[in-house]
Order: structure tokens, then C-alpha cells, then sequence
């Protein structure tokens, strides 16, 4: 089912940025099992930090240098003891998280439209 339809104006509203996850940590204050990441976006954005619930589907040695998509426009968010920056994007099935990934290795901070 689809949700509240955007209109093209809603859309363009969104910054979505290419990042490499450069380093992760546990998260154990999170209610949920979670991560601590810290992605690079760049010289125009930098390091950003996020938690994500990618636990069941990822291993923390696995994540770091790998790229990925998230918002990095939304304002902080508190979680648990921990100042979230950005949202990491995924495939939700459940209680797994897949991250998106771009095809090939892209330049850190390139925008998705």
C-alpha cells in the first residue's frame, strides 16, 4: 500500500547523499538491538553520525567501507544517549533492514534525485 502521496515540490525537499560508513560501534543504550555508524558525505556535509537496526543482517567489521544512502537534512535526533544526524535508508522486512547501496563506488556526498 502506498502512503500519503508527495507532491513533486515534497520530494525535492529531501537531500539524499552517497556515504561511506567509516566507523561503527554497539549501541547498547538503544531500545532496540542498533548501531552506532559514522558516515562520510563529503567535504560539502562531512561525518555525520546515525543509529541504525542492522544488526541482524550485518556485523560491524562488515559495514565499515561500504557506501550507502541517507537523509541528511532531517534535524538531530536524540536516541538513547545519543545525538542521531542523518537517516540511513533501507529495505524494511520486519525486524531485518537491508541498506541501500549504490551499484558501483561513487563519489561521497553525490546527491540522489
Amino acid at each position: 500500500m502506498i502512503q500519503n502521496e508527495l507532491s513533486w515540490q515534497d520530494f525535492a525537499k529531501i537531500d539524499m547523499r552517497v556515504g561511506t560508513i567509516i566507523e561503527v560501534n554497539d549501541f547498547p543504550e538503544a531500545r532496540k538491538p542498533a548501531y552506532q555508524l559514522k558516515i562520510d558525505f563529503g567535504s560539502q556535509i562531512g561525518i555525520r553520525k546515525t543509529s541504525a537496526q542492522i544488526t541482524k543482517r550485518y556485523a560491524k567489521e562488515d559495514l565499515v567501507g561500504k557506501q550507502t544512502i541517507a537523509v541528511v537534512n532531517f534535524p538531530k535526533k536524540q536516541i538513547a544517549n545519543f545525538m542521531s544526524e542523518c537517516l540511513l535508508m533501507g529495505a524494511v522486512d520486519g525486524d531485518e533492514v537491508t541498506i541501500i547501496q549504490p551499484e558501483a563506488k561513487i563519489d561521497n556526498g553525490l546527491k540522489i534525485s
